[in-house]
């Protein structure tokens, strides 16, 4: 179903390998190149299946949660169905690792009708490895999103480009991620070139389904091209439906049992999760849950007697102790200590601020290996307490004679990031006054010289957290109150939330009028 220059070409080289001794090198290289052209899908599409409620059942099936990818394919097929022929969307879904972005990609292209192709980016150096090499050189293959496309044998595949983030820069080999703009602008991709086809192919139809863990590393000008959706990690509840779900039959299903041979109840799953796996995605999950498995195949094999209902006793025998206790909350009676949330890239996590105050000029120590723009927050903080210290009720004297020492433990990780402004702020008050903070309480944000709280990203992978550690109260910034309106009431549960402008704000919430025991 080619064009009239794909036609031309063809001919062209026809005729080129006619004239050629079959004994010459270049004879195989011309010969390939025009299998190349015979091979590759012209204009040949599959027909997209527009049953809208099996499209939705598809992604239901296989993926639990996870809402607004499947919202954005199913309008992408609603408005096919309506249209007859349009762009696909360039569609990048960020997130953890383990949450299923990968996986999401073969969901789609079933739920779409479509073959499935994908391609990881993790680590090419290589602009060639896109682009594909000049037929001059000896070995030269056309590039990866070629060669793919020949694999798929249609022009519209759904096609994963795994761990976009990881594409190298600038090398000495050319630049890839850059290359890749071609391939991901709606406006150019209707003739991709090849280095090694010399013809315009058109992508337009192929739904590129990009994945990544982190968006900081993905080039600005690449990332205008996709529509970012953001995949945050799973809450305890939403494992366990996973587990129940997916991860336990899979398991069971590789090691050749039935649930006749091994049930694992709710309570016992939630021991798992919680006493053995830290993560915002669910591989850890299925790692553990493929060890209790393999115990009871082990058993079965070796015709020992083991229970089939597995008990807490069991897992602890199989799993060995809980490695992980539930995020502490570690009390209010010490001033100086408060609880803050911050994010990392395998999701978020709760940090316990300490400050104490010893006798001497005014100094101020921070320690907890801790980043530049962390050093600046408590600066800020210290300050702000010197310019206003009336209205805390503290005495400049005091402020004088007394020097102050800021830790965040766990000092082997390193901690950056202006999130724990108020939380910096709320400690050195508390030690200060002596006032207790209020329990079970934990707080993010920025702060300014002004007094101002400013508001910080990461705030599902945050409030997650606070869950975990048993967390009732968090206090935001004004300006977060929408990332909270965006989460799904479900992750809310059992959570009451205070948003502020100011600082002052911050400190009549977080501290009690009761004084705590030094």
């Amino acid at each position: 179903k080619w064009n009239a220059e794909v036609a031309e070409v063809f001919e062209k080289e026809i005729g080129r390998l006619q004239r050629m001794n079959p004994q010459v090198a270049e004879y195989s290289v011309q010969r390939n190149y025009l299998d190349l052209l015979l091979e590759l899908p012209w204009n040949e599409y599959t027909a997209d299946k527009f049953d809208l409620k099996k499209a939705q059942k598809i992604l239901d099936r296989d993926h639990f949660g996870l809402e607004k990818v499947k919202e954005r394919i199913i309008e992408h097929l609603a408005v096919l169905k309506l249209k007859g022929d349009m762009k696909s969307p360039i569609i990048c879904l960020y997130g953890p690792p383990g949450v299923g972005k990968t996986s999401l990609g073969k969901s789609i292209a079933e739920s779409l009708g479509r073959k499935y192709v994908r391609v990881s980016l993790g680590g090419l150096r290589d602009e060639a490895e896109i682009r594909g090499h000049r037929k001059t050189y000896i070995g030269a293959l056309p590039g990866r999103i070629i060669q793919s496309i020949k694999k798929a044998g249609t022009s519209n595949p759904v096609f994963v480009l795994d761990e976009i983030d990881k594409l190298a820069g600038n090398t000495h080999s050319g630049d890839p991620s850059s290359a890749m703009l071609e391939v991901l602008d709606p406006e150019q991709n209707t003739s991709f070139y090849d280095n090694y086809l010399e013809i315009g192919y058109d992508l337009s139809k192929v739904l590129f389904v990009a994945t990544a863990n982190s968006l900081s590393t993905i080039p600005w000008a690449l990332r205008d091209r996709m529509e970012i959706i953001d995949i945050s990690g799973y809450i305890i509840e939403e494992k366990l439906e996973i587990a129940k779900r997916h991860l336990l039959p899979k398991q069971l299903k590789e090691h050749g049992l039935t649930t006749d041979n091994l049930k694992i109840a709710k309570p016992q799953l939630e021991k798992i999760v919680e006493g053995y796996t830290r993560e915002s995605g669910v591989r850890g999950l299925e790692k553990q849950i493929a060890k209790v498995v393999r115990y009871a195949a082990k058993s079965i094999a070796m015709e020992q007697e083991y229970s089939v209902k597995i008990t807490n006793e069991d897992i602890e025998k199989i799993l060995g102790p809980a490695r992980l206790e539930r995020d502490k909350y570690e009390g209010n009676d010490v001033p100086g200590v408060v609880t803050g949330l911050a994010w990392t890239s395998v999701g978020g996590d709760i940090l316990f601020i300490e400050s104490i105050l010893s006798k001497g000029k005014g100094s101020l120590t921070i320690t907890g290996n801790l980043g530049q723009v962390m050093k600046e927050s408590a600066t800020i903080a210290m300050e702000y307490i010197k310019a206003n210290a009336e209205e805390f009720g503290i005495d400049q004297k005091e402020l004088e004679s007394k020097n102050v020492h800021i830790h965040i433990p766990e000092g082997a990780t390193p901690k950056d990031g202006p999130s724990a402004g108020i939380t910096m702020l709320t400690s050195l008050v508390s030690s200060f006054t002596g006032r207790k903070v209020k329990s079970r309480l934990a707080m993010t944000g920025e702060i300014t010289l002004r007094g101002k709280v400013l508001p910080v990203g990461g705030i599902k992978e945050k409030i997650l957290a606070a869950k975990r550690a048993n967390i009732k109260e968090i206090i935001l910034c004004k300006d977060n109150e929408k990332d909270i309106n965006e989460i799904k009431a479900d992750y809310l549960t059992g959570l009451k939330f205070h948003y502020v402008d100011t600082m002052k704000e911050v400190i009549q919430l977080a501290l009690l009028k009761q004084k705590a025991k030094r």
